[in-house]
């Protein structure tokens, strides 16, 4: 089992799509690191060898940051954000959408389950 940056990778992907369940490597990441560690995007990751792996393991070190570093990383980016005060960051801590998402009907991913609020009841007279 080919296990990179604490990922264990599927034996019968290709290793284009395999190497994008590493956090931070995407469909282009992938293949440029196959294309600079001379592998074919053909080739399952099950029948990479032990000098393909290292190959790629190397690459991945030291060019490209994944895993626990880039998510740090963006945390960081966004504390700075809310840290500052501007919109983006303003939007993070209310826990609103950040990219200018109506949020009248929609957004319920970003705000969470409905709070009901009830009307207040009309006196008799």
């Amino acid at each position: 089992m080919a296990r990179i940056a604490g990922i264990d990778l599927p034996k019968n992907k290709r290793g284009v799509i395999g190497l994008t369940y590493i956090f931070g490597i995407g469909r282009n990441t992938a293949a440029y690191i196959l294309e600079k560690a001379g592998i074919s995007e053909d080739v399952k990751v099950q029948e990479w060898n032990d000098d393909q792996l290292a190959a790629i393991r190397t690459i991945i070190n030291d060019e490209i940051k994944v895993e626990g570093a880039l998510r740090s990383e963006v945390q960081l980016n966004i504390k700075r954000l809310m840290d500052i005060g501007c919109y983006r960051g303003l939007r993070h801590r209310k826990h609103l959408p950040v990219r200018g998402q109506r949020t009248k009907n929609n957004s319920r991913t970003r705000k969470g389950k409905r709070k009901t609020v009830a009307n207040k009841k009309k006196a008799t007279k």
